[in-house]
């Protein structure tokens, strides 16, 4: 436990954060797991299992140890379904998800008290990335453009869950471990990178970090709004923003447009509630608002490739 945390501070400075600020801290966490794999100047990745006894904020400040990069960091990963129950109900910033930045961009990361945060964070050099994308680069442009300031949040797929939650379920050494990783962290690039060629199409602008607060704000209240949508009219007041302009932002950040992305989160929590609980498919439609049975199986099928009851069926059988 010492030298994972000796590690982890060793590694906390390399991205810039001072250790001064975060030493206290860090004794705060008791480490399950952490895995470091370092390669750079081209790639490094961190893998780690953690509970912090307090919950905590620091400020990472811009990473220097490239000239150009993404840190692109994987969020709440469950590896067993006693935590894919226990987490299914929560809010959606609980839920897996990746976020990509430039790594000159200044962020906060939280630890909440007594919440089990795994998480694989890869930071990776801009030109190395281009090299392993090919000709396919310009078609994602605007994460290549560090002179702008985005921030981008896409859905992890079931296959990146597979992924992550073999990477971060080893529990031994393996051989060879350094050439492992650093191949599993280029084959979860490679799904991220086909996931975010399928986003809707928008002009990628430069964003503050007032703009990126107030399209979250848009975001959590869909998200906890599932059952009616909310109008234009309300997500315009409450963003403070024009129409047009909160439409490009929530898609450049989110991948989807307002209410696209409302149907996505709620096809994606009837999963979850005909998975986890014992629900009909009716009533799981009735509950997330839909009116017309045969529209809310039909958006199921198209998201899962299953009808609702199939689906259930059989997902309900892997779990006995």
């Amino acid at each position: 436990m010492v030298n994972q945390k000796a590690e982890m501070l060793r590694i906390a400075e390399r991205l810039g954060v001072s250790i001064s600020s975060v030493e206290e801290e860090i004794n705060k966490l008791r480490l399950n797991q952490l895995k470091i794999v370092d390669v750079l100047p081209e790639m490094l990745m961190m893998v780690r299992s953690l509970i912090a006894t307090e919950t905590f904020t620091y400020k990472r400040n811009p990473i220097d140890i490239m000239d150009k990069g993404l840190l692109i960091s994987f969020h709440n990963i469950f590896n067993n379904e006693i935590q894919l129950k226990t987490f299914a109900r929560r809010k959606l910033n609980s839920q897996p998800h990746v976020h990509i930045i430039p790594s000159h961009l200044e962020s906060e990361v939280v630890f909440p008290k007594d919440i089990h945060v795994q998480q694989i964070t890869i930071l990776v050099e801009l030109e190395y990335l281009k090299r392993f994308l090919g000709k396919d680069h310009d078609k994602m442009d605007y994460l290549f453009d560090t002179e702008k300031t985005f921030w981008i949040e896409e859905f992890m797929s079931p296959q990146m869950a597979v992924l992550v939650n073999e990477m971060v379920s080893i529990s031994q050494e393996v051989m060879l471990s350094q050439a492992f990783y650093r191949l599993k962290a280029l084959e979860l690039l490679y799904l991220l990178f086909s996931n975010l060629l399928q986003r809707e199409k928008t002009a990628h602008h430069e964003l503050s970090n007032t703009e990126i607060e107030t399209v979250y704000l848009v975001r959590n209240a869909i998200a906890s709004s599932l059952d009616k949508m909310l109008s234009k009219d309300e997500l315009v007041k409450l963003s403070g923003l024009n129409e047009v302009k909160l439409r490009r932002i929530f898609t450049q950040v989110f991948g989807k447009g307002l209410y696209t992305y409302y149907n996505h989160l709620r096809v994606e929590e009837a999963a979850k509630l005909l998975k986890h609980d014992e629900l009909s498919v009716s009533e799981v439609g009735y509950q997330l608002g839909f009116s017309n049975l045969s529209y809310f199986g039909r958006l199921f099928e198209k998201h899962f490739g299953l009808k609702p009851k199939k689906w259930q069926n059989e997902n309900k059988t892997k779990n006995r």
